[in-house]
């Protein structure tokens, strides 16, 4: 396994990430035993960098974690959770609620203290908020050392663009912009780069996207842009080959990018995906899907408030950014 910097955190942390909301029966119903031995699993492999949240199966998530964290010494892992979203529509980032998140989140997994905290997506909700209560926050909870660093997460790019310039904080995480179907990831590397911002990449396979089971009803991608990610998926299929292995090798081979979090409840899938990251890439493969996927290139889709999104517009075959 390979590690690089989070930013000015130092932190040097697995090029590829355990994202835990798998243990919360978030894609499927899982057995909590086997959520256990999966991040064991992961921590044996070589990944050092855990990530979950309490809105993953509203609190199971970290509980289940919690009882995997519990049997292992607290210096052989990096842990972040998040704060200030509860449910599909319930949000809180008053500092008042965020400071008892953290005290209910550390009872869960077991810690007297946190690597990183996350403000959890953040676009649902007024920027003033953020500003003016969950930061602040953040910072407080930094000096009483319960939490060593500080930071935010969602989905738009443009949220970064705007609210990064304002705020100080030392690590976001942004998932879906970079994968085989997105890389606009990389438009804000510049601005991360000049200010220290440690960078988590998640979900390489757009939450399910790059998948021949075709993804869930719930998933906001346009027709045009589900059905090439499948095409994609199956042409890999029909030569053999596993377009999720494909996409976890493309995300982590990005040396500017330091970590990608992958997330299962199987301990095999996760000593698989640790294993994906040490095999050379199949170029040629790689072109192909690269071309099958050229006509949606960088689609992505509405999230939270309407400033957020503003540079996103409905193109002949979905959004795109």
């Amino acid at each position: 396994m390979k590690y690089r910097k989070l930013g000015r955190t130092g932190l040097d942390v697995s090029i590829l990430g355990f994202g835990a909301s798998s243990l919360g029966s978030v894609f499927r119903e899982t057995d909590d035993r086997e959520g256990i031995r999966a991040v064991h699993a992961a921590l044996d492999a070589g990944i050092n960098y855990i990530d979950v949240s309490p809105y993953y199966g509203l609190t199971k998530a970290e509980t289940v974690l919690g009882e995997a964290l519990r049997q292992l010494p607290r210096d052989k892992f990096l842990l972040s959770t998040k704060a200030g979203r509860y449910g599909a529509d319930s949000f809180d980032f008053t500092a008042k609620r965020i400071e008892s998140s953290l005290e209910e989140s550390l009872a869960r997994l077991h810690t007297d203290y946190l690597d990183i905290l996350f403000l959890h997506d953040i676009e649902f909700v007024p920027a003033a908020i953020i500003l003016e209560e969950a930061i602040p926050a953040l910072n407080r909870l930094k000096e009483q050392g319960k939490i060593r660093f500080g930071g935010i997460c969602g989905l738009p790019l443009q949220l970064f663009e705007i609210l990064l310039p304002q705020v100080d904080v030392d690590a976001i995480i942004s998932y879906c912009h970079y994968s085989l179907n997105d890389t606009t990831l990389m438009r804000l590397l510049p601005m991360l780069e000049s200010r220290g911002i440690g960078l988590v990449n998640a979900s390489p396979l757009s939450m399910g996207l790059l998948s021949t089971r075709g993804t869930p009803d719930w998933h906001p991608a346009s027709p045009t842009l589900k059905a090439a990610c499948k095409q994609a998926a199956d042409y890999c299929a029909s030569v053999g080959a596993d377009i999720a292995k494909l996409a976890v090798q493309f995300s982590t081979a990005e040396e500017r990018i330091p970590t990608t979090l992958v997330s299962t409840a199987n301990p095999d899938n996760i000593v698989k995906n640790a294993k994906w990251t040490e095999e050379p890439i199949d170029e040629a493969l790689l072109q192909e899907v690269l071309s099958l996927l050229a006509p949606v290139l960088d689609e992505t889709w509405v999230s939270g408030r309407p400033e957020y999104n503003e540079n996103i517009h409905r193109s002949g075959s979905g959004w795109s950014e």
